[in-house]
């Protein structure tokens, strides 16, 4: 089911957010109705905060991105064996920051209409649960890596704009 998005002023977008635990009531519809979400808004990415729930689950689709990005662009955002992900991250931490920093323009559901460059490190190491509550340890680069980075800022109650010049 869609979900309605919270706006940017919303105080449950600045709270740091809870871990779930493995018998969390609901959990796979809550992953269904943000997938369902984030599709219906043309996003790329959903956290549970933007939805009221200040639980650390976010989703991230970078593989409808890659397609979508041209073929002479892709080098820029994906590193050659990279074709995105659509993946679920449940009581993500992310454990390394590592690469170059780069800037990118980034939007938000939350923040519509606003789109600002943000700068963030190109490799990440993330741990996390997928949507079966496996354990997971990954490392991402890239578009991928910016937007799980996006997302996971979100469940700890930071936001995009947070990293702007004045």
């Amino acid at each position: 089911m869609i979900q309605p998005i919270l706006a940017y002023a919303h105080n449950i977008l600045r709270q740091k957010c809870i871990d779930i635990e493995k018998g969390y009531s609901g959990l796979y519809q809550l992953i269904a109705d943000m997938w369902e979400t984030m599709e219906n808004a043309s996003g790329c990415g959903l956290a549970a905060p933007q939805i009221g729930l200040p639980v650390k689950l976010f989703v991230v689709d970078s593989k409808t991105t890659f397609e979508h990005t041209k073929e002479a662009e892709k080098e820029m955002y994906f590193e050659k064996d990279d074709k995105g992900v659509v993946e679920t991250f449940i009581n993500a931490r992310i454990i390394e920051r590592a690469g170059h920093v780069w800037e990118d323009e980034e939007g938000c559901l939350s923040i519509p209409g606003l789109l600002q460059p943000v700068k963030r490190h190109w490799i990440i190491t993330i741990e996390y649960y997928n949507q079966h509550f496996e354990r997971r340890k990954r490392t991402f680069s890239g578009m991928t890596a910016r937007m799980i980075q996006h997302e996971y800022d979100h469940t700890e109650g930071v936001l995009y704009l947070d990293y702007l010049k004045p």
